[in-house]
């Protein structure tokens, strides 16, 4: 089962050289409950980015205080998985070895490790691709593994930051319905940063919604579609449709007043 975070009043900022002072954010507050799938969409400049590094203990902030299940974070943690953008695996390792890695780090013994690395690469449906290297593996692939990786310690919180951003849209679409199968098997915490409203949707239980000068999350809606199954056509229905379009507002008129006032989990 996941775990809760808990995001407090957190400001960020950067001093550039000729700048002066940069604000990245200002008074960013929300609660992500454990084993809820949260998507974060916004503006290039809105701090999506560092708001996931300063979850996944990356950077700290300038004021404020984060909370995973109820502790401060201090650094990174075994109680949190990471999958960048970039596939970020090794090259000189197999897909199988790249898996393996985080847990020799999390001390599992190699017999174990080994079996425990097939069990992810199956679950990202990569059974008998475990001795493959990454300049072996296509793009969707690498990031199967990436998540497997992230995925092998069993982390309470996954953080994604654009995962699927560099694939190919059918791709794109089979990693979704991937990854979402691997939430509801899991149940583990996840926090998505996506610019693609579509895949804020499709993905989310609830999308929060950032404004950039500074950065700040505005709004948060909560996504209330029934879904069947995973070969359902989600995309087609007029909620789903009526929901991308006040999100669309929202993203591209920042002071807009949406239907739906700001809620955080309690």
């Amino acid at each position: 089962m996941g775990a809760a975070i808990g995001v407090r009043n957190v400001t960020k900022g950067f001093h550039l050289k000729r700048r002066g002072h940069f604000s990245v954010l200002e008074d960013v507050s929300f609660n992500v409950a454990a084993g809820e799938f949260v998507t974060l969409v916004g503006p290039s400049g809105c701090g999506k980015t560092t708001l996931l590094d300063l979850i996944a203990g990356l950077a700290k902030p300038d004021r404020g205080q984060i909370l995973v299940d109820g502790r401060a974070v201090e650094g990174p943690g075994l109680d949190r998985g990471v999958v960048f953008q970039q596939y970020a695996l090794f090259p000189w390792q197999t897909a199988l070895g790249n898996i393996e890695f985080g847990l020799a780090a999390k001390g599992v013994a190699k017999p174990e490790r080994t079996e425990k690395a097939r069990a992810f690469l199956g679950l990202v449906g990569l059974s008998g691709f475990g001795d493959r290297y990454p300049h072996e593996l296509s793009g969707g692939m690498k990031q199967r593994v990436a998540i497997a990786r992230a995925l092998s310690f069993e982390p309470d919180v996954l953080l994604m930051d654009e995962p699927f951003a560099a694939l190919d849209a059918q791709t794109r679409e089979t990693l979704q319905d991937e990854l979402l199968r691997i939430w509801q098997r899991t149940g583990t915490t996840i926090v998505f940063i996506t610019h693609s409203i579509d895949e804020a949707i499709y993905l989310g239980q609830r999308v929060l919604v950032m404004a950039a000068a500074p950065g700040r999350v505005t709004h948060a809606l909560d996504v209330n579609l029934e879904r069947l199954d995973l070969n359902e056509d989600l995309r087609s229905k007029p909620e789903f449709v009526q929901l991308r379009h006040e999100i669309w507002q929202l993203t591209h008129q920042p002071r807009a007043v949406s239907r739906a006032a700001v809620a955080y989990a309690a």
